[in-house]
C-alpha cells in the first residue's frame, strides 16, 4: 500500500449529508455543500461519513459513494478527504479502510463500536483488535476519536497512550471526552509519546477554553456552518492574540446555543436549519429515528445567526 502525506492538524470541518424529500440522497446538494467548506481559506481536510453525516442511518453502499463524490470534489483544491470509518464490525471497519483508500481517501477517523459502551473499557484487547482490522487493510493516517467520558465508549489513558504506541499510523486524536482536566494531560501525554500524537479537539461548546490548553487543531460539525470562523479562532490562538479569539469566540457563541443546546442529538439537525436560513441548503431533511426540530427552534436558530452576523452573504467569507 501507498502512504499518503496527510498530517491531521488544523481546521476540519465535519460535513453534513443532505437527502430529498423521500430520504435519498441528494448528491447535487452534497457536491455544493463540500465545495462551500472547501473554499474557505484555511480549511485543512473535511471529514465525511461522521456523526454530522449521519453515518449511523447511511448504508454501505451509501458510505462507499460518499468517499468517491468527496475525492472527486475535493481532488486539486489542496484539502484532503478523511473518512470515517463507522462500524461494530471489525471486519467491516476494516473493508470500509480499505475501501476508502482505494477510492483516494488521505486519512481515516476511526469510531469505537457502539456496543462497547457495555464495558468495553475493561477490556482494552478488544480495542486493540478492532484497531488491528483497520492497519491492517489500510495505511492511511489515523485520527482515533476519543469519546466523551458520559458515553461509556472513552478510552481509559493508559489504553489511548497504548494504543497510539502500537499503532504509529495513528497520528492524532479526536478529542470530545467531556472533561478539561483529562483533556489538557491527554494533550500532553500525547505530544510526549517518543512519536507525538496531535490532538483536534471537537469541544466544541467550549472551543476557545480547549484549543488554548495547546490541541493542534479542531475537527467539529459546527465548521459545516462556520468554518470561515473556525478558521479565524484557529488562527488567532496560533498566533497568541487573546483580544482577536475572544472577539471570534464572541461570534461563535450565538452558534453554540444553536446547535449544542439540550437535546444534544439534534445538533445536526439544527446545523441543517441553519444552512436552509443561509440559503446554502435547499432543505433539512433528516433520517429517522431523528426528527426536524419545532418550529420555535428553528425560529431560535435564526436569531442566533443574527446575533453572530451571519448572513448568506457573509457565511463563508469571515475576515479576520
Amino acid at each position: 500500500m501507498t502512504s499518503i502525506a496527510f498530517e491531521p492538524k488544523g481546521v476540519i470541518p465535519a460535513c453534513l449529508m443532505p437527502f430529498d424529500p423521500d430520504f435519498a440522497i441528494d448528491e447535487r446538494a452534497y457536491r455544493r455543500h463540500l465545495n462551500d467548506i472547501a473554499a474557505v481559506d484555511g480549511v485543512d481536510a473535511i471529514a465525511i461519513n461522521g456523526h454530522a453525516a449521519e453515518v449511523h442511518a447511511l448504508t454501505i453502499e451509501e458510505q462507499h459513494r460518499a468517499v468517491a463524490v468527496t475525492v472527486e470534489e475535493l481532488a486539486g483544491q489542496g484539502v484532503a478527504t478523511l473518512v470515517g470509518i463507522y462500524s461494530n464490525s471489525s471486519l467491516e471497519a476494516g473493508r470500509l479502510a480499505a475501501r476508502a483508500q482505494a477510492e483516494g481517501a488521505q486519512g481515516l477517523l476511526v469510531f469505537p463500536p457502539d456496543f462497547m459502551a457495555l464495558g468495553g473499557h475493561l477490556r482494552p484487547e478488544m480495542s486493540i483488535e478492532h484497531l488491528k482490522h483497520i492497519t491492517g487493510a489500510s495505511d492511511l493516517p489515523i485520527i482515533l476519536f476519543q469519546y466523551p467520558l458520559i458515553s461509556n465508549l472513552s478510552y481509559p489513558l493508559s489504553t489511548l497512550i497504548d494504543l497510539c504506541v502500537r499503532f504509529p499510523s495513528i497520528r492524532a486524536v479526536k478529542d470530545q471526552i467531556g472533561d478539561g482536566n483529562q483533556h489538557e494531560r491527554q494533550i500532553r501525554e500525547l505530544k510526549a509519546l517518543d512519536q507525538p500524537v496531535r490532538t483536534l479537539t471537537t469541544h466544541s461548546a467550549w472551543l476557545l477554553g480547549s484549543l488554548a490548553l495547546g490541541c493542534d487543531g479542531l475537527l467539529s460539525g459546527a465548521g459545516s456552518v462556520i468554518p470561515d470562523l473556525q478558521v479565524a479562532l484557529f488562527r488567532a490562538v496560533q498566533s497568541g492574540d487573546l483580544t482577536q479569539a475572544q472577539a471570534v469566540n464572541d461570534r461563535i457563541y450565538p452558534m453554540v446555543r444553536a446547535f449544542y443546546d439540550a437535546p444534544l442529538l439534534d445538533m445536526h439537525n439544527r446545523m441543517k436549519e441553519a444552512l436552509v436560513l443561509l440559503g446554502k441548503l435547499e432543505r433539512a431533511v433528516v433520517r429517522p429515528p431523528l426528527m426536524k426540530p419545532i418550529p420555535a427552534e428553528i425560529t431560535k436558530i435564526g436569531k442566533m445567526l443574527s446575533a453572530a452576523g451571519i448572513t448568506g452573504n457573509t457565511v463563508y467569507g469571515y475576515a479576520a
